[in-house]
C-alpha cells in the first residue's frame, strides 16, 4: 500500500466465530471516489481476530458490532462513565452477569420502552447495543469493543490509540436499506436462502457498483468477487463490503477536512456513534 491509498477494513462481525460462520474482513482501497475490494479474509476464533488486530500494519475500519452502551443504562447501572474503564468493567462480566442486569432494567421499565437507546440509534435504524438476542448485538460488543482496546487501536471521539491502526462502528443495514428498504437479502438458516434474496443481493450490489448511495462512492469488484458476493447466502461476505464502503466514506470526510472521521460533533464519548449514521 502506498501512503495515498492506506488500507481500508470492513467487518462482519460475529462473537462466536466458527469455520462454519467466521468473522470476515473485507480489505481494500479507495481512490477518486471508487473503492475496491482487494480480498476477503476470514477468522474462525477470536484470538486470531485479536491477533489481526495487534498487528502493527496501518489501516482504516469500519466493524460491525456496537462500541457502546446507552448511558441512560449506564448511569442506572453504576457503571464506569469513562469509555476504557467501562469496557475494562463491561469485558469482565460473563454473558450470563450481562443478561441478567440487562433483563432487570427492561423488568422495571414500560411495555414500548423496554431498552434504553444510543443517541446514534433512531438516525442509523439499529437495535440498541443492550439487546441481547435477536440480534444479540451486547454480546458482540461484549466480544468485540474491549478487544479494540486491548490491541491499542485509535477509536475517534472515545479513546486515544495507535493513530495507523483506526477502528469505527460501521453497521451494514444502514446502507442496505437506503437501498433495497426492507426486502431481505441474507439469512443463516439455509431454508430461508431464497432466489428473492438472491436478487436483492444482485440488487444491492449492482447499486453499489453504480454509486447509487448517498456515500457517492462506487465499489470495484472482479467477476469472481462479485459471484462471491452473490452466492453467499448468509450475507456475511456482503455485509462485510458494506462495512468496507462505510470506510471508505469516512476516509473521505477526513481527507476534505471533516474532524472525527465524518462523526458529529455532539458525539457522546461514552455510546459512540455509527459511521456515515
Amino acid at each position: 500500500m502506498t501512503p495515498e491509498t492506506p488500507l481500508l477494513v470492513g467487518c462482519d462481525f460475529s462473537s462466536a466465530p466458527t469455520r462454519r460462520k467466521p468473522i470476515v474482513l473485507a480489505c481494500g482501497t479507495s481512490r477518486n471516489g471508487r473503492v475496491q475490494l482487494a480480498k476477503l479474509e476470514r477468522f474462525e476464533s477470536l484470538d486470531a481476530f485479536e491477533a489481526w488486530l495487534r498487528q502493527p500494519a496501518g489501516w482504516l475500519g469500519a466493524f460491525d458490532f456496537p462500541f457502546g452502551l446507552p448511558r441512560e443504562l449506564v448511569e442506572h447501572l453504576g457503571w464506569p462513565v469513562a469509555w476504557p474503564a467501562l469496557m475494562t468493567h463491561y469485558a469482565a462480566l460473563s454473558r450470563a452477569d450481562i443478561r441478567q442486569a440487562f433483563a432487570a432494567f427492561c423488568d422495571a421499565r414500560p411495555a414500548g420502552a423496554k431498552f434504553a437507546h444510543r443517541a446514534t440509534d433512531k438516525p442509523a435504524g439499529s437495535s440498541p447495543s443492550m439487546k441481547w438476542i435477536n440480534p444479540p448485538v451486547a454480546y458482540m460488543l461484549h466480544a468485540g469493543a474491549p478487544r479494540l482496546l486491548a490491541a491499542g487501536v485509535h477509536l475517534p471521539g472515545l479513546h486515544d490509540g495507535d493513530l495507523s491502526r483506526i477502528a469505527l462502528e460501521g453497521y451494514p443495514g444502514l446502507l442496505a436499506r437506503e437501498i433495497l428498504g426492507r426486502r431481505p437479502y441474507k439469512s443463516d438458516d439455509q431454508l430461508k436462502q431464497t432466489p428473492d434474496r438472491l436478487i436483492a443481493r444482485k440488487d444491492l450490489i449492482t447499486a453499489l457498483e453504480m454509486g447509487q448511495t448517498r456515500l457517492g462512492l462506487r465499489l470495484k469488484l472482479t467477476h469472481a468477487q462479485r459471484d462471491t458476493l452473490v452466492d453467499d447466502g448468509s450475507g456475511d461476505c456482503l455485509d462485510a463490503v458494506l462495512c468496507l464502503m462505510q470506510a471508505a466514506w469516512a476516509q473521505a470526510q477526513h481527507e476534505h477536512g471533516a474532524r472525527c472521521y465524518g462523526l458529529p460533533d455532539e458525539l457522546d464519548p461514552l455510546e459512540g456513534w455509527i459511521v456515515s449514521a
